[in-house]
């Protein structure tokens, strides 16, 4: 081949990616023209005075991304037709595309129409506020990773697929006792569904239990992912006001049409941090018996109650089946996880196992069996004592600094339970300006303003406390005293 081809046997380059980039050159520039034959490997080697593999290598690179093409019995050609070519192409016209619309079904209509979907960003601030963020640096990392070992090297398993719709069984007998334990939950392993997280159990739920325009009620100020679900499928939102006691039941005695589905968070409401107090809880449990509605109960982080004995789960109070349980362990242990439950009543097991097995098969058998082994084995349990006191200190330490700094310009709720606070600033300044001005000091803030379905009053921050120290919880606050004109 009558072809300058320079090759430096001192360069960083290894010399069949040098002859590859060469001959591409090469092809491209004309020099190789369309449909020439190319030497062989052994005559091209030879010539060059580098080993047959080198070429081989280079030609595999040519050939499989479409610049050389392989004739039995002739040779090894330049393509006719190159990839370069097809990328300069000239484009058809939009005016000459005739194509409809692409229709959307009922569930893609829903979702296309929710008009202004808030969307929530996160601070990015040496002293972060964020909410929901357990604290990274606490997890038992040795332990986990001697579990994972247990599985990954001697048991081969995980890599096959699950035949149990439910999931891993062993998982869901040890949800079942640790929730019969810690929560006084009711149920047997065949009523745990393993999700891959809240959304994705809320998103069965309201596939199959409800129809565009049925009514949900739900907590207001509330969780805004779930009320964007229940969104996407048609139905009718119901904001119930929320107080110091959590959800305010006789709003939905007293509403005027059918609710089938109510959404709560009772045992830490989200963002109020209220707890729905025993009165509340039976009155709640009345309502659906009475009328036939169902309860979604969200127990998202009902593991860390500071001071006061935690109360029953609404779902170990029930006595008509009116209860649906959702569980993660985002919070507790961490969220890229990606393992939640779902406690259902018996005589809907069979349906949900169903449209789950349907969606997503199953979620991977290694984490569901290191899992298993961690509740089973009471690592669980040991983790959540540890966290608890932890995050209980941490919350006293904020709650500190906040009335050190701001005293009753500030009004602080939900200090009993979970990982964050809800804290009401009393200011001038509207939320985004607060936000601007704090996150120039390094510090960063969400406001709660998202969370609410009715317009609200601005001034109120979700204070996330789980991954933050004393003294960054301590600084923080300092600096947002400084900034902020009350």
């Amino acid at each position: 081949m009558d072809l300058a081809i320079a090759l430096d046997s001192n360069s960083a380059l290894p010399l069949h990616q040098q002859l590859y980039q060469e001959l591409r050159q090469a092809i491209l520039s004309g020099r190789l023209s369309p449909e020439r034959r190319v030497p062989s490997t052994r005559s091209l080697a030879q010539s060059l005075g580098v080993s047959r593999t080198t070429v081989t290598q280079s030609y595999e690179q040519l050939l499989s991304e479409g610049y050389l093409t392989t004739i039995v019995g002739s040779g090894t050609f330049v393509c006719a037709q190159l990839p370069d070519d097809l990328l300069h192409s000239t484009p058809i016209e939009s005016s000459q595309i005739t194509r409809p619309p692409i229709k959307l079904n009922r569930y893609g209509a829903g979702l296309a129409q929710i008009e202004n979907v808030p969307k929530i960003t996160e601070p990015d601030a040496p002293i972060n506020f964020r909410y929901g963020r357990p604290a990274f640096d606490q997890f038992p990392l040795k332990l986990w990773r001697r579990l994972l070992s247990r599985y990954f090297y001697c048991n081969l398993s995980w890599l096959d697929y699950s035949t149990e719709p439910l999931g891993y069984k062993p998982l869901r007998e040890a949800i079942a006792r640790y929730l019969s334990t810690s929560r006084a939950v009711k149920c047997e392993p065949n009523q745990v569904l393993i999700v891959n997280g809240t959304q994705q159990a809320l998103d069965l739920i309201v596939r199959l239990l409800i129809e565009p325009g049925d009514v949900i009620a739900l907590e207001d100020p509330g969780y805004m992912s779930a009320r964007l679900i229940f969104q996407s499928q048609g139905a009718q939102l119901l904001p119930i006001t929320v107080d110091s006691s959590g959800l305010i039941v006789k709003e939905l005695v007293y509403a005027s049409q059918p609710i089938p589905l109510v959404y709560v968070t009772p045992s830490h409401q989200f963002p109020t941090g209220a707890i729905l107090s025993l009165p509340r809880r039976l009155e709640l449990l009345a309502w659906a018996q009475q009328t036939g509605g169902l309860i979604i109960e969200d127990d998202y982080d009902s593991e860390y109650r500071y001071g006061d004995r935690p109360i029953p789960a609404l779902q170990g109070l029930d006595r008509s089946d009116s209860v649906l349980y959702i569980g993660t362990f985002s919070k507790v242990l961490f969220p890229g996880l990606r393992i939640g439950y779902l406690v259902l009543p018996k005589s809907l097991v069979s349906l949900f196992a169903r449209a789950k097995w349907l969606s997503d098969r199953h979620l991977p058998l290694l984490e569901q069996q290191v899992l298993a082994d961690f509740i089973a084995e009471g690592h669980l349990e040991r983790h959540i004592r540890k966290m608890r006191s932890l995050y209980e200190r941490r919350c006293q330490v904020l709650v500190k600094a906040l009335n050190v700094h701001f005293g009753q310009r500030a009004t602080i709720l939900g200090e009993k339970a979970g990982i964050h606070l809800m804290v009401k600033l009393h200011s001038y300044l509207n939320d985004e300006e607060i936000i601007q001005r704090a996150a120039q000091m390094g510090v960063g803030m969400m406001s709660a303003k998202l969370q609410y379905l009715k317009p609200n009053n601005t001034g109120e921050f979700i204070f996330g406390y789980g991954e933050l120290s004393d003294q960054q919880l301590v600084e923080g606050i300092r600096r947002l005293a400084q900034i902020l004109v009350l």
